[in-house]
């Protein structure tokens, strides 16, 4: 069996391996100078050069020796050459080293022979929300040129000030602004003969900068004959340093600025002050009423923009935010802002749909949570194929990258899942529209679209679309998170009932059991570990496993027996990772001991498999919601409901549970967050001081205990080790100090000073604002 990428290991185990680890007295390289490993103290770098630049990807490569991934690798400039340093035994003397995409080295992995297993088609989508609408548009974009902003998140860079601009014609009044923006690509091009640059910016040797931007147009001009202005932005700069050290979040912060400068740009072409914009905006915006929609790398700079615009004493008013097929590298939560994650199934790129962490990660995140959080899987997108010019320029993500005869995501294989361009065009179209006349121009018709009160899948044209969602807090009653036990719940019979979270072994600090031993991180979006957090615990949730008959029970908090009021019962659910069919039985027990049940078969289809394909891939597990209207508990009194039963209705099986609660759908209202924000500060500490103390501050007290945690990264150095760990501020307080061990060495470092990233993540009663920093390790030797 092939081996995948296994995250690092932390905790005390790992401190020992370190201390007896010697340094390697020897290099090793690969026969044709490709490749070569180099000791350092306690460790190994790796080094390898390619006959030509990689891709200019979403996903970040990383290094894999002898087809097991270490984990990210920093590229060069000229996208040529990848280092890695690791303390991983494997590297002393690798047989191979190649690139490898999210743990999956490209050309090893195996095809299932299987065909493809079709999904159900869910409820009909009849709104259209894509329809042409009653006003004509016009254009008044602006640019400023390559070099017009400086952004403290892309350190030393010039980024450009550009920007597609669709204007209503004869809408009256101030009118919603809807931003776009887009994720990486090739930063320059020659549009003739097909030749790419990322590794220049501005453009040199007459090319072009490539025209992302403009790759949403379709979206941008149906919102505007709708009624909004919609402002699509260029972030070429952004792009091509985003791998490098001028940005150590992978652009993410100097996205979120570079949509913040533009929106205060706009509010100046509001006023009529801004010179060289068009007169077309000057009273047209209303930046009270803002929407965000980021595509690929994209989607992390607009959740990034929402959290900077809600740390700011007078910000604007975003009512909602749409990551699609977005990354997520730094765990952030986003609440009191509708959003909802649009995630292809057959996505090539970024393969581990890891941007469901937004979802995850801010369900709980505030006990008074304002705003609908969706998850929605389109069956058969890609990545590409949301924005116009990727499709043209780079064609079939999930073709390119991973294997076009897939059963399931392949184009070329008979009986394939997959979306035709226009039909993911149109998907695209229909759900960018829908989201933002919902979410900014309170349309409720399209809310089914994203929590439908039935079922847990909708058919939007030729797309089916699973769904995972939450209402807001107060239209949701909490029964069971089932995050960690809790004295509400029990278990009886032949079933076994664990928390868990993560994948692999990936944190082990949180004292729970993974959820998977798959290392096939991409086939587990809830799990899979992202790059700056890898360490930090990942969805917990209730894994229940049995062999015979057997039940969980979960009673209503007291006094909140009454459900009448709410539109069904819902829970998430999925197959574990052994991917077999099971079933449930849910059973409601009112205060007079009657009962009905249904089966979770006859709800929904979330406990059968997805379809399979590449076994690095697919199937993926994604729990999907669950619903069981209120309205058909006909037989008990649903104003006095004590006890839900949830019973095994297979002889054996093994599923994810999570989110049990009475829920009605709402978009809810949608505001500016006004949580405290999280930072972190740089440290300095030398080598031989033991520990390196990090400070993490609040912007302002809260009246709960606020956590969060903490990864410390691998560096180019191997005196700290990747490893987190949770931090804790007491209510009433707005500090916290958090020690990172060093290793000490006697030996003379490569760098006087090693610098290594700190990174907060995965908030409760609190947001993250400023969560990057750097521990400056300096050498006692040097």
């Amino acid at each position: 069996m092939r081996k995948h990428w296994r995250p690092a290991i932390t905790g005390a185990v790992l401190a020992l391996g370190l201390a007896l680890l010697q340094t390697p007295s020897a290099s090793a390289a690969s026969a044709d100078g490709s490749w070569s490993v180099t000791p350092v103290d306690g460790g190994y770098r790796i080094t390898l050069t390619l006959d030509k630049r990689l891709p200019a990807r979403d996903a970040s490569p990383e290094l894999a020796v002898d087809g097991r991934s270490l984990g990210e690798a920093q590229e060069s400039r000229d996208g040529r050459t990848l280092t890695l340093v690791t303390t991983d035994p494997a590297a002393a003397n690798p047989s191979s080293v190649r690139v490898a995409w999210q743990g999956v080295v490209p050309g090893t992995s195996t095809r299932s022979a299987a065909t493809a297993t079709d999904v159900p088609a869910g409820t009909l989508i009849t709104s259209a929300p894509e329809a042409t609408g009653r006003y004509g548009v016009t254009r008044a974009d602006y640019d400023f040129g390559d070099t017009a902003l400086q952004l403290s998140g892309l350190t030393g860079v010039p980024v450009e000030e550009r920007a597609a601009v669709w204007v209503p014609v004869g809408a009256s009044g101030k009118r919603p602004v809807v931003v776009f923006l887009h994720g990486r690509a090739d930063a320059c091009y020659d549009p003739d003969s097909g030749a790419f640059d990322n590794a220049n910016w501005p453009c040199v040797n007459g090319l072009e900068p490539v025209p992302s931007y403009l790759g949403y147009a379709r979206p941008a001009e149906t919102l505007a004959s709708q009624g909004y202005v919609v402002v699509s932005i260029s972030a070429n700069a952004i792009g091509a340093f985003d791998q490098s050290t001028a940005s150590p979040d992978r652009g993410g912060l100097a996205r979120g600025q570079l949509v913040m400068a533009h929106l205060d740009l706009l509010a100046k072409a509001d006023a009529g002050t801004a010179a060289g914009m068009s007169t077309v905006l000057k009273g047209k915006l209303d930046l009270g009423n803002v929407g965000l929609m980021g595509h690929s790398r994209g989607g992390d700079g607009v959740v990034r923009a929402a959290l900077l615009n809600a740390a700011r004493p007078t910000p604007y008013g975003i009512r909602g935010v749409l990551p699609i097929a977005p990354i997520d590298r730094t765990r952030p939560a986003l609440t009191d802002v509708p959003m909802a994650v649009l995630l292809p199934y057959c996505d090539g790129d970024v393969s581990n749909q890891e941007g469901q962490h937004f979802f995850e990660d801010s369900r709980y995140t505030s006990g008074t949570d304002t705003a609908l959080k969706s998850s929605l899987l389109v069956m058969g997108a890609n990545h590409n194929y949301f924005n116009d010019v990727w499709s043209k320029l780079y064609g079939d993500d999930w073709d390119l990258y991973v294997d076009p005869a897939d059963p399931a995501c392949g184009s070329t294989t008979a009986g394939n899942t997959r979306l035709t361009v226009d039909e993911q065009r149109a998907a695209g179209v229909a759900y960018t529209a829908a989201f933002f006349r919902m979410t900014l121009g309170r349309e409720s018709a399209f809310l089914p679209m994203f929590q439908s009160g039935s079922g847990s899948a909708v058919q939007v044209g030729a797309a089916t679309v699973l769904q995972a969602t939450q209402s807001p807090a107060a239209q949701r009653l909490d029964v069971a998170p089932l995050q960690a036990p809790a004295a509400n719940v029990a278990f009886s019979g032949k079933v076994l009932g664990q928390y868990c979270a993560s994948i692999a072994g990936a944190s082990p600090q949180s004292g729970l059991p993974s959820c998977t031993d798959s290392t096939a991180t991409s086939r587990f979006p809830s799990f899979t570990p992202v790059t700056h957090t890898a360490n930090v615990p990942a969805t917990p949730m209730l894994h229940l496993t049995w062999a015979g008959g057997g039940q969980m029970t979960a009673t209503l908090p007291s006094g909140r027996y009454d459900v009448s009021g709410y539109g069904a019962l819902t829970l998430r659910a999925a197959p574990d990772a052994g991917n077999t069919a099971a079933d449930l039985r849910l059973t409601v027990v009112d205060g007079a001991g009657r009962t009905q049940s249904t089966t979770v078969s006859a709800l929904s289809g979330a406990l059968s498999p997805l379809p399979a394909g590449n076994q690095d891939l697919l199937p993926k597990t994604w729990l999907r919601t669950v619903r069981w209207p209120v309205a058909a508990m006909t037989g008990v009194d649903t104003t006095d409901i004590r006890q839900i039963r949830i019973t095994t209705a297979t002889t054996t099986g093994g599923v994810l549970l999570s989110d049990l609660a009475f829920t009605t759908p709402s978009v809810g209202t949608g505001a500016p967050t006004k949580l405290p924000q999280l930072s972190v500060s740089d440290t300095t500490a030398d080598e031989d001081d033991g520990n390196a103390t990090v400070a993490v501050r609040l912007s302002k007290a809260s009246r709960l205990p606020v956590t969060v945690h903490l990864q410390a990264m691998a560096g180019p150095g191997t005196q700290i080790t990747a490893a987190a760990q949770q931090v804790t501020i007491p209510a009433g307080q707005t500090t916290a100090t958090v020690t990172i061990p060093i290793k000490d060495n006697s030996t003379v470092d490569a760098s006087a000073d090693t610098r290594y990233e700190v990174v907060l993540g995965y908030p409760t009663n609190a947001v993250t604002g400023k969560n990057t920093a750097y521990a400056t390790i300096h050498d006692d030797e040097a």
